[in-house]
């Protein structure tokens, strides 16, 4: 089911009683503007992947609430527009991971409704056209995360029966993977990754019912693991005495300006609440939550100084809303995007 811009205000009530809001929102003002673009083409939808390539982003795959899907888009941010491009040639699914290098796309693992998949897909844009690659080489899964650094694709974590926490990196120039050093944290399905000056963040996800709080730094360089500070308030210093709600699943992540973003999603419920990471000074600070429905399993993607958020779902409610983050910007309510422009 579809569901429409009505939706907002009861939705929004709905996960304001959830605990994993912005419920600090009256004691602090909060920064960061959030604006709203042309609605995803596609079908609405949860559980989709998406990449950029250039100033383009590409979404694909996913449920809508009675099918998974193959349909393939492409976003333009100086249109404000979406292309329906070639379909994804592989299975319907959800729960897979996608990562671009300067240009190419990937698309892999995931899940068909009955089996867990480790195919993977490459999509030039150039020629619009899909090929298959070396299946992934760790076992098949869900729920993972995927990264790309220096045009290397890294594919770490999710869900084969067991709680994984193994790293695999693929050379679209050999067309192999090769294992790397595993995460050093927690097992975990359902978690969040973005990249930074050449380097990975992942964290949040679950393992076995209890939600992970710990992050990791990866170095590529050294194929080395850096424990940074938790995401939850479990110190004695009063660095994060206001971390609330970064910790859960099914949430979404961007990097923008040197900084990452973790959004949406949550303990159990669909969330709105938008965190920011500064790995200088290895703190979280709360941002303007979403302005728009509380959801789960979105996708997010960044170019220029924007991040966006779209797709995603409420209970049977499936979302084709996007909305573009200003995170440095004075709020302003329901501020709507003109048509073209950037």
């Amino acid at each position: 089911m579809k569901a429409k811009t009505f939706l907002f205000s009861i939705l929004l009530l709905l996960t304001a009683g959830c605990g994993n809001d912005d419920s600090s929102d009256d004691d602090v003002e909060l920064v960061g503007n959030w604006k709203e673009y042309s609605d995803f083409e596609g079908f609405a939808r949860s559980e989709a992947v998406a990449f950029t390539i250039g100033n383009k982003a590409y979404i694909g795959t996913g449920y809508n609430g009675s099918d998974r899907l193959t349909d393939f888009w492409e976003y333009d941010p100086q249109l404000n527009s979406w292309t329906r491009k070639a379909d994804f040639p592989g299975v319907p699914r959800t729960g897979a991971v996608a990562f671009a290098t300067d240009t190419k796309g990937y698309i892999g693992t995931g899940y068909d409704g009955a089996n867990r998949l480790n195919d993977f897909w490459e999509y030039d844009p150039v020629t619009n056209t899909w090929d298959s690659v070396a299946s992934f080489a760790g076992t098949a899964r869900y729920g993972a995360v995927a990264f790309a650094i220096d045009n290397k694709g890294y594919v770490c974590s999710g869900y084969d029966g067991n709680y994984l926490k193994d790293l695999w990196q693929y050379d679209p120039l050999t067309n192999q993977w090769t294992q790397k050093l595993s995460l050093s944290g927690g097992k975990r399905r359902d978690a969040v990754a973005f990249v930074i000056a050449g380097k990975a963040y992942v964290c949040t996800g679950i393992n076995n019912g209890s939600y992970e709080y710990d992050l990791w730094e990866y170095d590529p360089g050294t194929d080395t693991w850096n424990k940074k500070r938790s995401i939850s308030n479990i110190s004695d210093e009063e660095y994060d005495d206001d971390y609330s709600g970064i910790t859960g699943i099914n949430r979404v992540s961007f990097t923008l300006n040197g900084k990452g973003y973790v959004a949406t999603g949550g303990q159990g419920t669909a969330g709105i609440d938008v965190w920011e990471y500064d790995p200088a000074s290895d703190l979280w600070q709360q941002k303007t939550s979403l302005e728009a429905s509380g959801r789960v399993d979105a996708v997010a993607f960044a170019i220029g100084n924007i991040g966006y958020i779209t797709t995603g779902r409420n209970g049977s409610y499936y979302f084709d809303d996007l909305r573009g983050f200003e995170p440095n910007a004075t709020q302003v309510d329901l501020d709507k995007k003109s048509v073209v422009g950037p």
